[in-house]
């Protein structure tokens, strides 16, 4: 929820032209540019080889937020073709 929440954010500056802040690391205070899958948060390279996420599926950001996209598109239209189905039924 908090990666679509971002994606969402992210979609709507960009097409406003906003410049998009980018929130940090709260403990090295760094660019939070890497998306742990394991743990489904964002973190900053430092933590990323830090013993707690070393051994952790990594994602950059771009992509983890276009993967969640298409996640959630392919949801939405597997809810509208349940629907159909339960109407036709």
């Amino acid at each position: 929820a908090r990666v679509l929440e971002i994606a969402k954010r992210l979609s709507l500056q960009a097409a406003r032209g906003d410049v998009v802040e980018e929130e940090g690391c709260e403990r090295h205070r760094e660019p939070l540019n890497v998306f742990c899958k394991d743990d489904e948060t964002f973190i900053c390279v430092i933590c990323r080889e830090s013993r707690l996420h070393r051994a952790h599926t990594m994602l950059p950001v771009q992509e983890a937020v276009q993967e969640y996209k298409v996640k959630e598109d392919r949801d939405r239209l597997l809810g509208f073709r349940e629907a159909e189905m339960r109407r036709n039924w």
